[in-house]
């Protein structure tokens, strides 16, 4: 699934078509997630004006300068999604829409159709036209920001704003991974900031210190900024842009290496299952108590 590395990689390849016209959409298999907008195709005559990321959502602003008219398009890559340039029209298997920007075609391309195309607002074509609060409003903050910190992790797993709730003992994994909390650190990036913070991905959350939780925020921002330096990590059938691949995942110290023999230690990997996600680490540099 593309994770937040994955999502802004592709935002920044979306760059070169800032300010470009659209000159035609076709919407080739409607079946996502929710159904395509059917409307989608109105675009033509819009500018794509700015493109910005919201946790794993893109949220793509046009303008049709003509009526001052604004359109806002939500995109989620789901679990195989990816936006595609290129330089011609052919349709190819599971290319879901194409956008025409003069001489570039953008394709949504997803094999397992786990995501969605939609709009922010007035979005006729799902149960709850309130698309932005349904999908954004719940989100928690976003790690690369200078809200999460030591500070912010530690008040929330010891809930210091309602002293009425007991502290959050969930192992740690679990709470990084949860999107209400912290946007963005998936399974990838979640393993090797653990591990490169020395914390068992078990551990309880309330029995980490704050000198721990420093270590550890500090390594989840800067794993995924190196990711997004690599262009994300191309597991499986992630491709961005022109269908280039990222290269993050030749990095990776701990996951997927269950069986391998540590970096640091030379112990055995071993992998767990938490909260139905495998979950690899070092039983030495990785102790659970």
């Amino acid at each position: 699934m593309p994770e937040l590395p994955e999502v802004e990689t592709t935002k920044a390849s979306l760059a070169p078509l800032l300010g470009k016209m659209i000159d035609g959409v076709q919407i080739h298999h409607p079946k996502l997630r929710y159904e395509i907008p059917k409307d989608l195709v109105n675009l033509v005559g819009f500018k794509l004006v700015n493109v910005r990321r919201r946790a794993k959502y893109l949220l793509l602003d046009f303008l049709q300068e003509q009526d001052n008219n604004h359109k806002t398009l939500l995109i989620h890559l789901g679990m195989s999604g990816s936006l595609q340039q290129h330089t011609h029209q052919q349709v190819r298997k599971h290319d879901h829409v194409i956008i025409e920007f003069g001489d570039v075609w953008l394709h949504y391309h997803d094999p397992r159709r786990f995501g969605m195309l939609l709009w922010v607002e007035n979005d006729d074509y799902i149960d709850r036209p309130d698309t932005a609060k349904r999908f954004l409003d719940h989100l928690g903050v976003e790690p690369l920001s200078d809200e999460f910190d030591k500070d912010y992790l530690y008040k929330t797993i010891y809930r210091t704003h309602d002293l009425t709730k007991k502290s959050i003992a969930k192992p740690i994994k679990s709470l990084i991974m949860e999107q209400s909390v912290v946007v963005g650190v998936g399974n990838i990036y979640a393993t090797e900031s653990l591990f490169l913070s020395g914390i068992h991905p078990a551990k309880p959350a309330n029995q980490l210190d704050e000198s721990s939780l420093e270590t550890l925020t500090h390594h989840i921002k800067t794993i995924l900024a190196k990711a997004i330096k690599q262009g994300g990590s191309s597991l499986k059938d992630f491709t961005v842009g022109n269908g280039k691949t990222g290269y993050f995942q030749q990095t990776l110290l701990v996951y997927g290496r269950a069986g391998e023999h540590c970096t640091v230690c030379q112990s055995l990997l071993e992998n767990q299952k938490i909260g139905g996600r495998a979950s690899v680490y070092c039983p030495t540099c990785q102790p659970l108590t």
